[in-house]
C-alpha cells in the first residue's frame, strides 16, 4: 500500500447471522464441520447448504471500496442501520469481515459504541492501562501519560472507581481522554461524543481540529453539518452499500435529498420569486410577540463567566468578567433570541496597551464559530490606550440570533496591535455558557428575526413576471 494512503477498503463485505431457535446454531456448526471433514462432492454441498439454512443471514455491507489519503477527514453519513458502526468496527479490527481486505498505515485509535473496549468491573484506573496497552503502549509510556490523561478527563476520585458506575458522560470522558494520548496516526469517532457536556465537547473538538492538521480521521454522524464543517472528504452509505462519495456538500446534499424524498416522494424545480422590502427602520420579525407568548420562545438560559476555563496568553491584560445586559443594563440571567443584548468584557491591563483588540466568538457544541466580532475596525484609526491598572471595557450589541435548541459558548479575548498582526495576551475558551432551551428555529445553524416575509399568489403569472 503507498504511503500516502492511511486507510484502503477493497471488496469489503459482512454478514451476520440469526438463529431463531438455540439448537439452529448448534446445528449450523455441526454441519460446517462435517461439510469441512469430506472431500468435495455432492454430499459436501448438501452439508454446506443445510448448515446455510439453519440461520438467517443479513448483509449489512455489501462490496465497499475507498482508500483515505494520510491528513484527510473523512465523514460516513447514513441512516440508522446503514452499516456506518459495523464500517468502522472492521477498520478497528474489533469485527473481521466476511469478505474483502482492509489495510490501515498507521496505529489507529477508536472512540465507537458507549463504553466498548471498557472492562465494566474494572475501574477507570485498570482501564486506562488496559486501553493503553491495547492501542499500542507499553505499561512505561501509560505511566508517564497516566497524570494527563486523568487530567484531560477529568473525573475526579471517580478515576479509581469500577467504570459500571460511571454515568454515560464519564465513560465518553475517560475514552477520548485515552485516545488523545496513544500518538494514533488515524483516529476514528463514532457518534459517542454526543452525550458529553458541552465543555468536555468543547474540549475534544479543539484536540481534533489540532489532530486534523496532521493525522487522519474517520467520523460518523447524522449532522450534515457537521460534516460539511469538519469533514475534507464524505462517504454516504445506505443499507450496506456505497451510494456516494466525493465532497461534503456534494454527498450531504444528496443525502438529504433521498432522506426527505423517502418521506414524502420524488421532488419537483419550482423556481420562486423572492419579493423583500427594503427597508431605513430597525428589523423587527412580527411573529416574535406571538411566538414569545408559546412554548416556542427561545428561552436562553445564561451561566455564570468562568474565570478558571481553559485559557492562554502572553499575560499582559486579564479578563475578569463576561456577562450579557438588557438596554437597561441590567445584568441577564435568560435571554430570548431575537431581542435586543449587550455583551460586555471587562479587562485589566497588566501593562500599557496602545492598541487594544477585544473581540468574541459564539459556538455551538461542536466547536463551529456561529458568529463574533471585536473592537478593531471600530478604533483602528483612534486606538483606545489603556494604561498598567487601568479597567478596559468593550460592549457589543445586537439582536441574539433564535438558537436551536442546544448548549453554546462564549470564546473571549484580549490581543494588541492590528487584525493581522497582533499578540494574544489573554484568550478564554469557554469563557461563558449559556443553553437554548426551547427554540422556534427549524433549520440551519441559528435563526435570525426575519425583516420581511411574503407569500402571494397571483391568478397570471405572466403579468406578475412569475417564470
Amino acid at each position: 500500500m503507498s504511503s500516502e494512503i492511511a486507510v484502503r477498503v477493497s471488496g469489503l463485505s459482512k454478514c451476520f447471522s440469526t438463529y431463531d431457535r438455540p439448537q439452529n446454531r448448534l446445528k449450523q456448526s455441526l454441519y460446517s464441520l462435517a461439510a469441512r471433514l469430506l472431500p468435495n462432492g455432492q454430499l459436501r454441498q448438501r452439508l454446506q447448504q443445510r448448515a446455510h439454512a439453519c440461520a438467517r443471514h443479513f448483509w449489512a455491507l455489501h462490496d465497499i471500496d475507498f482508500e483515505v489519503k494520510k491528513g484527510e477527514t473523512v465523514g460516513v453519513i447514513g441512516r440508522n442501520g446503514s452499516g456506518k458502526s459495523t464500517l468502522l468496527q472492521i477498520i478497528c479490527g474489533t469485527l473481521a469481515p466476511t469478505s474483502g481486505q482492509v489495510e490501515v498505515n498507521g496505529r489507529v485509535a477508536a472512540l465507537l459504541e458507549l463504553g466498548s473496549g471498557f472492562n465494566p468491573e474494572y475501574s477507570g484506573r485498570e482501564n486506562v492501562y488496559l486501553n493503553g496497552q491495547l492501542l499500542g503502549l507499553t505499561r512505561e509510556q501509560v505511566d508517564q501519560r497516566f497524570g494527563d490523561i486523568a487530567a484531560f478527563a477529568d473525573i475526579g476520585d471517580f478515576i479509581d472507581q469500577p467504570v459500571k458506575a460511571y454515568s454515560s458522560g464519564m465513560y465518553v470522558r475517560l475514552a477520548f481522554a485515552v485516545i488523545a494520548h496513544v500518538d494514533a496516526d488515524v483516529l476514528v469517532v463514532d457518534e459517542a461524543l454526543a452525550v458529553g457536556d458541552a465543555f468536555f465537547t468543547q474540549k475534544c473538538m479543539r484536540f481534533l481540529r489540532k489532530f486534523m492538521k496532521t493525522g487522519t480521521v474517520l467520523f460518523v454522524s447524522h449532522d450534515t453539518g457537521s460534516l460539511k464543517n469538519l469533514c475534507t472528504h464524505a462517504i454516504w452509505i445506505e443499507k450496506g452499500r456505497m451510494l456516494q462519495t466525493g465532497s461534503p456538500k456534494d454527498v450531504c446534499d444528496l443525502y438529504l435529498q433521498a432522506f426527505y424524498e423517502a418521506q414524502q416522494g420524488k421532488s419537483t424545480t419550482t423556481q420562486m420569486r423572492a419579493a423583500v422590502k427594503q427597508s431605513d427602520k430597525p428589523a423587527k420579525d412580527q411573529r416574535l410577540t406571538f411566538l414569545n407568548a408559546t412554548n416556542l420562545r427561545n428561552d436562553i438560559k445564561l451561566f455564570a463567566f468562568d474565570p478558571d476555563a481553559a485559557s492562554f496568553g502572553k499575560g499582559g491584560a486579564q479578563i475578569t468578567g463576561v456577562e450579557f445586559y438588557d438596554a437597561a443594563e441590567h445584568p441577564l440571567s435568560w435571554v430570548v433570541g431575537g431581542e435586543s443584548v449587550t455583551l460586555k468584557i471587562s479587562v485589566v491591563a497588566h501593562q500599557l496597551l496602545e492598541s487594544p483588540i477585544v473581540g468574541f466568538y459564539i459556538k455551538d457544541k461542536l466547536g463551529q464559530t456561529l458568529f463574533g466580532d471585536n473592537t478593531y475596525l471600530s478604533y483602528h484609526d483612534h486606538a483606545v490606550v489603556c494604561h498598567e491598572s487601568d479597567l478596559l471595557e468593550a460592549e457589543f450589541s445586537f439582536l441574539m440570533p433564535i438558537l436551536p435548541r442546544g448548549e453554546y459558548t462564549v470564546n473571549v479575548a484580549i490581543a494588541e496591535g492590528t487584525q493581522d498582526e497582533h499578540t494574544q495576551l489573554h484568550w478564554i475558551h469557554d469563557a461563558l455558557l449559556f443553553k437554548s432551551e426551547s427554540s422556534s428555529a427549524s433549520t440551519g445553524l441559528v435563526g435570525i428575526p426575519m425583516e420581511n416575509i411574503r407569500l402571494a399568489a397571483y391568478a397570471d403569472h405572466a403579468d406578475q413576471g412569475v417564470k
